[in-house]
């Protein structure tokens, strides 16, 4: 794992007890341009942060407001549910110990909050092989590490693998001997888990209540449609980071039924270099294939009354981050589901 620098006293902002403020804070979620998403876990208005929440901030551009997440297509891979990350500096740990008043409580991992004897015995007088008076006399030269959890997974039975390790001190430069301290791929793989993309909307002709069996259904989506989308997850005041960005490659087609034919064959519409999903129909193109579609052969009155179309964005990921690493992480894939209707043709035989 790369080295991570200290960052400025003041920088991580942490607040790890009611007693404990500081004077600088990073930028967390507020006002942010259209396109743009930053998240952070920052109390609103008293620039403080959350005793057990991370200090990760992540900010996604492009995608659209609101959004939904892709799920990975590898269902063995999931993104971590916790991790360690630097929360103090020597002094500010003895601070919050300080500040301890009966109600107040220093956590020592996502869930756990110690008093004040239980502090005073394993971080001022060196209990459990830990330095002893909060390591002061190396301040400036490392950081005191917690467990925290995914915002995103904090309710996952995984998201307590990592409250074995109590809250423990590293050197700057020394990567702790703890498997679940944060990487940059940990970040990538967090920021796969934050990544937000449109709602799959696509166009029909004919609209999804009058399509009729025999006919062609012609499925598109215009230009500009789906973009790529990029989420970048950073560990303010320490030099970590990575940027995860997904990028839509194939609109794939289910069309709910076996009595249908998909176009292509296969069902995978390729996205364009533009961002758009097959071809509009034109008037004159009633007897032509769709280069995107589905042709039912059956009527859904059997069905219930509409068939269950899926359409589904694929999306191919991969991340850079600190130092020049960087990947492939899973495919991502978002789904949404259409009842269309579909009737028989009514021919007059005379």
């Amino acid at each position: 794992m790369k080295a991570i620098r200290r960052p400025a006293i003041g920088a991580l902002s942490v607040s790890i007890a009611a007693g404990l403020l500081l004077a600088g804070s990073p930028a967390h979620a507020g006002t942010n341009p259209p396109g743009s998403d930053a998240r952070g876990d920052s109390k609103p208005g008293d620039g403080t942060i959350s005793a057990t929440a991370t200090q990760v901030v992540v900010r996604q551009t492009g995608g659209a407001d609101g959004g939904q997440p892709i799920s990975s297509v590898d269902r063995n891979w999931t993104p971590p549910a916790c991790w360690h990350e630097p929360v103090a500096t020597p002094e500010e740990l003895e601070r919050a110990v300080n500040a301890i008043e009966q109600d107040d409580l220093v956590p020592v991992n996502s869930r756990l909050s110690w008093g004040t004897d239980l502090m005073h015995e394993y971080y001022r007088d060196g209990g459990d092989g830990n330095p002893e008076n909060y390591n002061l006399d190396k301040q400036g030269d490392g950081m005191w590490w917690r467990a925290v959890r995914n915002p995103n997974r904090e309710d996952d039975t995984e998201a307590g693998d990592c409250d074995q390790q109590l809250m423990f001190w590293a050197d700057d430069g020394a990567a702790p001997d703890v498997p679940t301290a944060l990487t940059p791929e940990m970040l990538a793989e967090y920021a796969y888990d934050s990544v937000k993309v449109p709602d799959t909307e696509i166009e029909m002709q004919p609209a999804d209540d009058r399509l009729k069996v025999n006919l062609p259904t012609w499925i598109w989506q215009e230009p500009a449609a789906f973009d790529e989308v990029s989420v970048r997850a950073e560990l303010p005041g320490t030099g970590l980071w990575a940027e995860t960005t997904a990028t839509p490659t194939s609109l794939r087609l289910d069309p709910g039924t076996e009595d249908a034919e998909v176009h292509p064959e296969g069902g995978a519409c390729p996205i364009g270099g533009d961002g758009g999903v097959g071809e509009r129909y034109r008037r004159g193109d009633a007897g032509a294939v769709p280069g995107c579609g589905i042709t039912y052969r059956r009527s859904s009155e059997a069905a219930g009354g509409s068939y269950a179309l899926k359409a589904s964005i694929t999306w191919e990921v991969d991340w850079t981050g600190t130092g020049g690493t960087g990947g492939d992480l899973p495919d991502g894939v978002f789904e949404t589901t259409y009842d269309v209707t579909v009737a028989e043709i009514q021919t007059v035989v005379r």
